[in-house]
């Protein structure tokens, strides 16, 4: 079960529960992503969605990753909840 107060999310892809987790080293990957002048894409959804479920313990590959049927609107929401947590005062 994700715990929202470190930075914890949870996505249902099929039927896999991922945790997302706002690590550092997520947010680094994060980061080198995502440039200020960039547009938000699948593939970089995508990315973030792969580096934050790595900060959870996942250890998913990216090419697996794509493989599932991940609806997109559900990852944006699942990531923005994530980064979002970590945002908390």
């Amino acid at each position: 079960m994700a715990n929202p107060q470190r930075g914890e999310a949870e996505l249902v892809i099929g039927s896999q529960t991922l945790t997302l987790c706002l690590t550092l080293g997520a947010l680094a990957e994060i980061e080198a992503l995502c440039r200020p002048s960039d547009t938000l894409t699948a593939e970089t959804l995508l990315r973030v969605l792969h580096a934050l479920a790595r900060g959870g313990g996942c250890a998913i590959g990216l090419a697996e990753l794509k493989a599932l049927p991940v609806k997109l609107d559900d990852a944006a929401e699942a990531v923005a909840a994530c980064l979002g947590s970590g945002l908390a005062p």
